[in-house]
């Protein structure tokens, strides 16, 4: 039996989208309907960091103001003007700009508050036993045996 090789090289902006815009739970998944995301990492097998190409329409949203207890993420913008919001503020970013967000450090989502597309590389960990606290919405999640997240209300009942 033959195993297939994953491929050596693409366009980044060929791969395919992620069918699900967002695992977030209503309300906050339909907050990422301007997000789209094409991981990059998964196309070449990559299983230690993820790499997704992400584009932001105008009024779209990163994620949810969040921080993770393990896992590091990286970004840097390629097109437009994202705004960076941090639990210290905000901070507008423009292509080649970038920045990082350590385990346990700054909440942190970029806003698309421009009329054009943002378009940006996120790169991050895949440590496993991570959890995700968002500072502004009655939500965290943690990562199950399976790595896939799961979702509670900040009381711990389920969504």
């Amino acid at each position: 039996m033959t195993r297939s090789l994953p491929p050596l090289a693409i366009r980044a902006d060929q791969a395919a989208p992620r069918k699900k815009a967002s695992n977030y739970p209503e309300p906050f998944a339909s907050r990422m309907k301007g997000r789209e995301k094409r991981p990059l990492g998964t196309v070449f097998g990559l299983t230690n960091f993820g790499v997704n190409l992400t584009r932001l329409a105008p009024g779209g949203e990163s994620a949810l103001l969040h921080r993770h207890s393990r896992q590091d993420e990286f970004v840097y913008v390629l097109e437009g003007r994202p705004t960076l919001v941090t639990d210290e503020g905000e901070t507008e970013l423009a292509p080649g700009m970038c920045a990082g967000f350590a385990a346990g450090g700054r909440a942190h989502q970029l806003v698309n508050r421009g009329t054009d597309d943002a378009v940006y590389l996120e790169i991050g960990d895949r440590t496993g036993g991570d959890t995700a606290q968002y500072p502004a919405d009655d939500l965290k999640a943690a990562l199950d045996a399976h790595g896939q997240w799961v979702f509670t209300r900040k009381d711990g009942s389920r969504w």
